[in-house]
C-alpha cells in the first residue's frame, strides 16, 4: 500500500525515452480552431483514475452523481490500465491518440514530458480556467506552471511527507516517545544514534537506497525544503541544492550511512511496519497503512533550525485533460465538478488525502476535528514544495540520485564534487527545450 503501490505514482527513465521517441515538433495540446472547438463541445468522455482501492471507490460514486444528473454528457471511467506504471500507458495513449480525456492520476514529474509530446490541453483555454485553479489551489498552483506560463494540470491531491517515528521503539531506547527531540536535524542525528546503541532498533530509518530517480522526494527533498524555506530543486533554471543548507542535508544523511544508523541494503516490504526501523518519512496514507501495526507519532520534517512548521515535499497527483479529447467543454467541468468542495470532501474522506485547496484545515474542519490524526497533514498542505516543471525533470532527479549515491550513500566521492558536478549538469539539462 505504501505511497498507493510505487507503480501507479512513478515512471522509469526508460518509458519516458520511449515516450519522446518521434515526437518531434509536437507542441503542448492543439492549436488553431479545431482547439477553440473542442473547449465548448459537450457530450460523452472518458477517464482514467488510479487503482487505489480507495480512489476507485470514490471515482465512481463521482461518476455516478455525475451520470445521474447529465444523461447527454456520461462518463466512461476506467482504472488506469495495467502497465510497467502509469505514466508509461499514458505516455502510450498520447502516442497512440486515444488517451482519455481526464486522469485523474497525472504525475506533476511526467507533464512536461506529456506536453511535449502534444498531448496536454492548456486548462487556460477555458474562460475560468485559470480563476478556478487560483480560487481553489491559491498562491500554491504557481509550481505546476509550465515553462510558457500555463497550467496544463489541475492541482488536485497532496501527501505532505512528515516523519513518524515508532512510540515504543522510541520507549524502549529511553527516549519520550510523546515529546521526542526532533526539532532539528541534530537532535534527528542525536536520537538516531541512542536507538540503534541502545539496541532498541537495528535502523534508526531505512530510506531506500536503490538508484530510482524518485527515491530523493522521500529522503533528500523533505529535509531539503524544511531547511531552506520550502526552496524547490531549481529556481530560474538553475539548480539550487548545491548550498550550504543542502550539503548540510547531505552531510546528516552520510553521518546515518558511515555510522550504521541507516541501512544501505534495500529493504524488500515495509521497514517502519515491520519494526526493522524506528522512524520513516511518509504522508497521510501511513496513518490507514499503520493502524494496529504501530504505536505511531508524527513530527514534521526536521529543519537546520527548530521551527515550529516548514515546507516538505507534496508528493503529489493531478487531474490533466488530454488533447485526444473531442468532448474538451464536458471534460472541463467534469473536472471542476470532481474537484468541488463537496467532492474533495469525499475524497479526503475515502482516502486520507489532501485536496489542494486553500486553507483546507478550516474547509474541512469538521472532519479533522473527528480525525484529529490527520490534522497536522492538512497544515503542512499548505507548506508543500512540488518537483520542478521543467524538461528533463526525470533525468534531472536521476542526475542528481547518481551523485548522492556515490557521496552521500555510498562514500565514493565528496559531496562538494558530487553536487557541484550534478548541478552543471543539471543547469545543462534544464536548459534544453
Amino acid at each position: 500500500m505504501k505511497r498507493f503501490s510505487t507503480a501507479t505514482r512513478v515512471m522509469s527513465v526508460a518509458a519516458l525515452t520511449i515516450m519522446g521517441v518521434g515526437l518531434a515538433g509536437c507542441g503542448g495540446g492543439a492549436g488553431g480552431g479545431s482547439a477553440a472547438s473542442a473547449t465548448t463541445a459537450k457530450g460523452p468522455i472518458k477517464i482514467w483514475y488510479s487503482n487505489n482501492e480507495f480512489e476507485v471507490k470514490w471515482g465512481k460514486d463521482m461518476v455516478a452523481s455525475w451520470n445521474a444528473a447529465h444523461p447527454d454528457q456520461q462518463i466512461d471511467a476506467q482504472e488506469i490500465p495495467a502497465g510497467k506504471s502509469s505514466e508509461e500507458v499514458i505516455g502510450a495513449a498520447i502516442t497512440a491518440g486515444n488517451a482519455p480525456c481526464l486522469v485523474f492520476n497525472t504525475a506533476p514529474v511526467a507533464v512536461p514530458q506529456f506536453q511535449k509530446q502534444g498531448g496536454l490541453v492548456s486548462l487556460d483555454s477555458f474562460p475560468d480556467g485559470a480563476q478556478y485553479i487560483k480560487d481553489r489551489t491559491g498562491d500554491l498552483a504557481d509550481q505546476y506552471k509550465s515553462a510558457d506560463g500555463k497550467m496544463y494540470q489541475l492541482p488536485w491531491k497532496s501527501n505532505p511527507v512528515v516523519l513518524f517515528y515508532n512510540k515504543d521503539l522510541f520507549k524502549k531506547a529511553g527516549l519520550d516517545a510523546e515529546h521526542p527531540k526532533l526539532n532539528t536535524q541534530a537532535e534527528f542525528l542525536d536520537t538516531a544514534r541512542t536507538l540503534v546503541k541502545s539496541g532498541a532498533a537495528a535502523n534508526a530509518v531505512w530510506p531506500s537506497p536503490s538508484s530510482d530517480f524518485f527515491q530523493p522526494w522521500f529522503d533528500f527533498y523533505p529535509f531539503y525544503a524544511a531547511s531552506s524555506g520550502g526552496t524547490n530543486l531549481l529556481k530560474d533554471g538553475q539548480a539550487t541544492f548545491d548550498s550550504d543548507q543542502g550539503k548540510q542535508v547531505a552531510t546528516m544523511f552520510q553521518t546515518l550511512y558511515k555510522e550504521n544508523l541507516a541501512s544501505k541494503e534495500v529493504y524488500k516490504g515495509d521497514s517502519f511496519a515491520e519494526g526493522k526501523a524506528a522512524m520513516s518519512l511518509a504522508g497521510p496514507w501511513a496513518v490507514a497503512a499503520y493502524k494496529g501495526k504501530v504505536n505511531w507519532g508524527a513530527v514534521a520534517v526536521p529543519g537546520v533550525q527548530a521551527q515550529a512548521s516548514g515546507s516538505t515535499f507534496s508528493d503529489a497527483k493531478n487531474v490533466a485533460m488530454y488533447s485526444a479529447c473531442k468532448n474538451q467543454g464536458t471534460a472541463w467541468d467534469v473536472m471542476k465538478f470532481a474537484t468541488s468542495k463537496e467532492q474533495d470532501g469525499k475524497l479526503l474522506a475515502a482516502s486520507g488525502q489532501m485536496p489542494m485547496r486553500k486553507d483546507l484545515p478550516a474547509t474541512y474542519a469538521d472532519y479533522f476535528a473527528k480525525n484529529p490524526a490527520y490534522k497536522q497533514f492538512a497544515e503542512e498542505a499548505g507548506r508543500t514544495v512540488e518537483v520542478p516543471n521543467v524538461s528533463n525533470s526525470v533525468q534531472i532527479w536521476q542526475t542528481f540520485r547518481d551523485a548522492w549515491g556515490k557521496s552521500v550513500i555510498f562514500g565514493n566521492q565528496s559531496i562538494d564534487d558530487a553536487f557541484k558536478g550534478a548541478s552543471d549538469k543539471i543547469n545543462q539539462l534544464a536548459a534544453q527545450k
